[in-house]
């Protein structure tokens, strides 16, 4: 962040309070933040809307200094570690942490593209449920057809034994026994 020294440097988003950063007060330093500083976490965004967010440099003489203003969403965390990377040229670097953010799609700077990002998702959740549902589907056909066929071959079974028992009766009113009996 150059030019500045002493100075009061701020992240902002609209319609939320300042968060001061109270740490970083030289320019061409690198600064590592864990989590356990006073000023986090520095917003929440919700997954479907952005915020207009920026960093600032508080100035008791004329306006506060823009480093760099940009639509803030939760789809701009791609990357697998729910990291999102903001750079300004000769200003800033920035490394933002949302462990709670899903990848949705790829990067972007604008509420358009995370709107994308959230269409993708929604179109790869109805064919990986289209592909359970139809899965799913033909197994119960195929086991259906299973089940039918053997209800079919016990019912012609029970036929073919009926068949001979019939036959039975009918030599038994005939008189005719089996061969090498006497009558």
């Amino acid at each position: 962040m150059s030019g500045w020294q002493n100075q009061l440097v701020y992240f902002h988003c609209k319609e939320e309070k300042e968060t001061i950063l109270p740490d970083v007060k030289k320019a061409h330093v690198l600064y590592t933040f864990k989590g356990e500083e006073s000023w986090q976490p520095l917003t929440e965004l919700p997954a479907n809307k952005c915020k207009r967010c920026g960093f600032y440099e508080k100035d008791s003489i004329k306006s506060d200094d823009v480093f760099d203003e940009w639509e803030f969403c939760a789809s701009d965390f791609t990357a697998s570690d729910g990291k999102y990377n903001r750079f300004e040229d000769k200003e800033f670097n920035a490394t933002f942490l949302c462990p709670e953010c899903m990848p949705l799609g790829s990067a972007s700077n604008h509420a358009s593209a995370s709107h994308n990002g959230g269409k993708r998702m929604h179109l790869a959740l109805v064919i990986i449920v289209s592909a359970l549902v139809s899965t799913v589907f033909i197994l119960g056909l195929v086991a259906v057809y299973k089940y039918w066929q053997k209800k079919r071959m016990e019912h012609d079974q029970a036929r073919f034994l009926k068949l001979f028992e019939d036959g039975d009766d009918v030599e038994d009113e005939l008189g005719i026994g089996p061969l090498g009996s006497v009558i």
